[in-house]
């Protein structure tokens, strides 16, 4: 399994007046079990992206392959686009409707005309995955819960189609820190125990730093770089052309490194910032004796 984009570009109201440019040539690839972090400031093209993976757009150039399926291909079917591609928009939490949480989680499996015993044992699993308790929730109101609660059932429907790739915009918006901590928690889980294709927008440099395989920038609808995080982080002026910061760690050690701080470059980790930053004292201790 594995996702090939291929010379993407997208013009919104195309002939209009108003017609406006939304990607340009796009390429990449993701591989089987990789998590994808994509970054860029707002209004970048990364939720229009996005759309496209799921095959709720199509663009006006390229391709997008998924497995063996092209997706962009005149005719596909929806139905197996979207068996293949789960996408959970920004706040999900707002698109919960039914009375019970386990009836919300189900809705999607049944759309897929699956037996009602497959449909239990799939609402059951992703219930576990998202960190509830199936006894515990399955039969409360989704809209009794908290917001960390209410975006982990919201997270659990997706879930609960088995996607070959889950795709996540700003999955943590609006959260309060403990809820940010433990739905990222949840999701590291998620694409540990599935080893699904994940897909993550954020705006939050440390969280892409972590959890991510390969970053991917994207600026004004085009890409700007993609690799591993300490390739991308290590570009900090390219990043600051473009409006995006490095993690709070990496502009620290990054500002110990310029006032002449003898540590490794691009540190993405506190722990490993840490590391550096006392064995560097401890030298410094050494030669003063």
């Amino acid at each position: 399994m594995s996702i090939r984009v291929r010379n993407l570009k997208h013009i919104y109201e195309k002939g209009m007046p108003t017609e406006s440019l939304a990607l340009e040539d796009i390429n990449f690839d993701v591989e089987d079990g990789e998590f994808l972090g994509i970054i860029g400031h707002t209004g970048s093209g990364k939720s229009t992206l996005l759309q496209h993976l799921n095959g709720l757009l199509k663009p006006d150039e390229g391709s997008i392959i998924i497995g063996d399926i092209d997706i962009t291909s005149p005719g596909i079917s929806m139905v197996e686009i979207r068996k293949r591609i789960g996408l959970v928009f920004q706040y999900p939490e707002y698109q919960l409707f039914e009375e019970t949480v386990a009836k919300d989680i189900a809705f999607g499996p049944k759309n897929l005309g699956l037996s009602e015993e497959e449909i239990q044992e799939r609402v059951k699993e992703a219930i576990k995955l998202v960190g509830l308790d199936y006894d515990k929730f399955a039969e409360k109101s989704p809209f009794e819960l908290s917001g960390g609660q209410k975006r982990r059932v919201a997270i659990a429907g997706v879930i609960a189609m088995r996607p070959e790739v889950l795709i996540l915009d700003e999955p943590t918006a609006g959260l309060d820190p403990k809820a940010h901590k433990d739905v990222l928690a949840m999701i590291e889980e998620v694409h540990r125990r599935t080893g699904n294709i994940t897909i993550l927008v954020s705006h939050n440099m440390a969280d892409i730093a972590r959890l991510s395989d390969k970053v991917l920038v994207i600026d004004s609808g085009r890409m700007v770089t993609m690799g591993t995080p300490k390739e991308v982080f290590s570009h900090r002026e390219e990043l600051a052309r473009v409006g995006l910061d490095l993690p709070p760690v990496t502009q620290l050690t990054e500002t110990l490194r310029d006032r002449g701080i003898d540590i490794e470059e691009t540190i993405l980790s506190v722990d490993r910032a840490a590391e550096c930053i006392a064995r560097y004292l401890k030298k410094k201790e050494n030669s003063r004796c």
